[in-house]
Parts: structure tokens; C-alpha cells; sequence
């Protein structure tokens, strides 16, 4: 199965889009979304130096833009995508790069919401002095500990040995004088206290907007930064995203959820390398691609084929199926398996699992055409459990 990953802000570097923009075709698309963000990207992207790029407000779109136009040089025809990739996720901003990719978004309304939302993050980064500081190595339960003790919040869990704290910078500070034991603390240069609850201006901003945000269901199964869970709404990816911004990155339970998919191959999108760098470490024996420059596309298309397959919504219309967003046992509602038509939002069950208990909503509703899981049924994630049609539809 292959996955395919977009990087969150700090990936990007001076120049990385320089060789991309020499294909005019990439160029125009560029221009294009660059045009609807209303900012400079093709500056920013080749000329402009690091401290200059590692603003909120010019990081974020550049690096959207550059995942959204470099999918469409992997995938000449975006409908051979869906055939071969398993499922899609993204690292803090890249979300919004994977929902498009998804057909969650367009790409144009993914441009505006990631200009506001770097605009929002950074306002919200001006009200506080605040910062975030990569922890790397020692025990895992005594840095969460040490965390916590110092009223941070764990913003960032990568995996394996790689979580980032973040407070203010009095709270780093002290943590900085009383690292967790075996621990190496690198402060990292960014604007303030990202996927914490000091970023809720920037969540309030961002939910005004969401509402008017045409949304459907996604072709490709997503995985969620929240709890990695696999999300088959439009409207819950949406609102997801949005959170997020005030809440961690869980990109180690999105590392889970892609070994339950039984995930063989990552790519990941340019700026490539901090993702694939953390799959080597957490999932041995999963192959990954980092895709940085256009002179390895045909290499990644040919890692595309090799891992490809279509997931299981691909074949039916997605947005008449319920899935299930994570691995465990599934456990179907009594009331749902009586009923021949359900209602928007009723419960059809739930999937525990020994990390926790997931109920399951029908989002849209409709006619029960049939079950495709049994009571007690183990489910992986992304499963199909149910098929329905609109609610009158034969």
C-alpha cells in the first residue's frame, strides 16, 4: 500500500523551488494558485533567503502550493491517483495539502484557507512571547512528565524519541534549566506556540471562515494529525483542520494508523525529507521516496506502481459508505441494525479498540442497502462498514 505524506512549515529552505519553476507548465499552475493566495510564491520559493521563508504568512502558502502543483506532475491525470494511492496525510499545514489532493477542497479554496490561516497563526504568535523547542531522545513518560510539569504542551508527537514542547518562552526557559534526563533540547526557530491553546484566535478566525467552505468526501481515505484516525467526511476533515491549529500534531498515531493500513511505501511531497526521515526510524522495513527535485519524478512514479493499489472506497461512491477510522472490533448499534433508513448523523456503532472506543456516525444518512461487517467483526482502517443510498433512492 502506498501512502503519500505533505510536509508541515519547516520544511522548506532557500531555492528548493527553483529547479521545479524551469518546467512552464509547473510555472503557470504555480502562478496560478500563487495568484489566488495573492503573494509572491515563485520570490519567496527561489530567491528569498531562510530567515525571510521561515515567516508564518509565507511559509504555509508556498509550501501548499508546492505540494498541489508537484502532485500534478506526479499524477499528469489526477484520476490514476485514486487507483494507486491507499491513503493520504499530512503534517500540521500539509493537511490542507492532503484534503485538496483528496478532492476534500479545491485547490483554490485550500490557497485562500491556508493564506488566513498563516495570517491568523501569526497574529495570533504576536499576542504572547511564546515559542516551541524539539526534544529529542530520553525516556518517553518522563519528557510527557517534564512537559508537563513546566505548563507546557506536548505540540508536536513525531514518534520514536522526537516530541516538541511548547509555552511561553518563560516556560521553555525553565525547561531549558531542567531538561528531562537523556534528553537534547533544540529550540527551533518559529513564531510562536503552534497546536496550542494559544493559537485559539487563530482557531476562531478560521472556524468563521470554514462555514462558507464547500466541502465533499474524500476519494482517498485521510488520516487524521488529531488522533490519527481515518476520516471519510468532507465536513469532519474540515473541522479537523481547523482544530488543529490550537491542538497537537499526534503524527505518531498517524504513523500507527498507516502499519495498521499495512503500508509498504511512503512518498513524500516537496519540500521532501522530515517525514520520510521519521517513517525510517518508526517503520522498519516501509520504504519511503522523498520527493525534492522534477528530475526524480519519473523514479517516483515508478515507487507509485510498485506500491500502488486502490483503496477500498475508490470503487463505490464514496459518499454512500461508512468507514471505519481505526483498527479494532466493531460493534454495531442495535437500533441502527433495525432500521432500513437512517437519519443524518445516526449512530451505527462504535470500534474499540485497546487504546479506546470510537462511535460511528453516518454523516450523510440514507437507505441501508447492506452491512458489510458483522458484529464482533475486527475492521481495519478505512473499511467500508456499511452501504447506503439517499434516503428514496432504489
Amino acid at each position: 500500500m502506498l501512502v503519500i505524506v505533505a510536509p508541515g512549515q519547516g520544511a522548506q529552505t532557500p531555492g528548493f523551488l527553483t529547479p521545479w519553476l524551469e518546467d512552464p507548465t509547473f510555472a503557470a499552475r504555480f502562478d496560478w494558485l500563487a495568484t489566488v493566495a495573492g503573494i509572491d510564491l515563485a520570490h519567496y520559493g527561489t530567491e528569498a533567503d531562510a530567515d525571510t521563508i521561515r515567516d508564518t504568512k509565507i511559509a504555509q502558502p508556498l509550501l501548499v502550493a508546492t505540494g498541489l502543483v508537484a502532485a500534478l506532475d506526479l499524477f499528469p491525470h489526477p484520476a490514476d491517483a485514486f487507483a494507486r494511492i491507499g491513503a493520504v496525510a499530512g503534517h500540521s499545514v500539509g493537511e490542507l495539502t492532503a484534503a485538496a489532493g483528496a478532492r476534500v477542497i479545491t485547490a483554490e479554496q485550500a490557497m485562500v484557507l491556508v493564506r488566513e490561516r498563516g495570517n491568523a497563526m501569526a497574529e495570533a504568535a504576536a499576542i504572547t512571547a511564546t515559542g516551541m523547542t524539539a526534544v529529542l531522545g530520553g525516556d518517553r513518560d518522563e519528557v510527557l512528565a517534564a512537559i508537563e510539569r513546566h505548563g507546557l504542551t506536548a505540540a508536536n508527537d513525531n514518534g520514536p524519541g522526537q516530541l516538541v514542547a511548547a509555552g511561553t518562552t518563560e516556560q521553555l526557559a525553565a525547561f531549558a534549566a531542567d531538561p528531562p534526563a537523556k534528553a537534547r533540547l533544540i529550540p527551533l526557530s518559529v513564531a510562536g506556540a503552534f497546536h496550542t491553546t494559544h493559537m485559539g484566535p487563530a482557531v476562531d478566525r478560521m472556524s468563521s471562515l470554514a462555514r462558507s467552505v464547500s466541502t465533499h468526501d474524500p476519494r482517498t481515505p485521510v488520516i487524521s494529525n488529531r488522533d490519527g484516525q481515518v476520516v471519510h467526511d468532507g465536513r469532519d476533515v474540515l473541522r479537523r483542520m481547523v482544530g488543529q491549529i490550537a491542538n497537537p500534531v499526534r503524527w505518531d498515531l498517524c504513523l500507527e494508523t498507516m502499519s495498521d493500513l499495512g503500508v509498504t511505501g511512503i512518498l513524500e511531497m516537496p519540500p521532501a525529507g522530515t517525514l520520510t526521515g521519521i517513517a525510517k526510524r518508526a517503520l522498519r522495513g516501509v520504504e519511503t521516496f522523498a520527493l525534492k527535485t522534477p528530475d526524480q519524478l519519473d523514479a517516483a512514479r515508478d515507487f507509485c506502481d510498485k506500491h500502488g493499489e486502490a483503496s477500498q472506497i475508490e470503487t463505490t461512491p464514496t459518499w454512500r459508505m461508512v468507514v471505519s477510522p481505526a483498527k479494532g472490533t466493531f460493534h454495531i448499534s442495535p437500533e441502527a441494525a433495525a432500521l432500513d433508513v437512517l437519519g443524518p448523523g445516526a449512530m451505527i456503532g462504535a470500534v474499540a479498540s485497546l487504546r479506546d472506543r470510537t462511535d460511528i456516525t453516518a454523516a450523510h444518512g440514507g437507505s441501508v442497502v447492506e452491512w458489510l461487517v458483522e458484529d464482533g467483526d475486527l475492521v481495519s482502517p478505512g473499511q467500508p462498514l456499511l452501504r447506503l443510498h439517499p434516503e428514496g433512492s432504489h
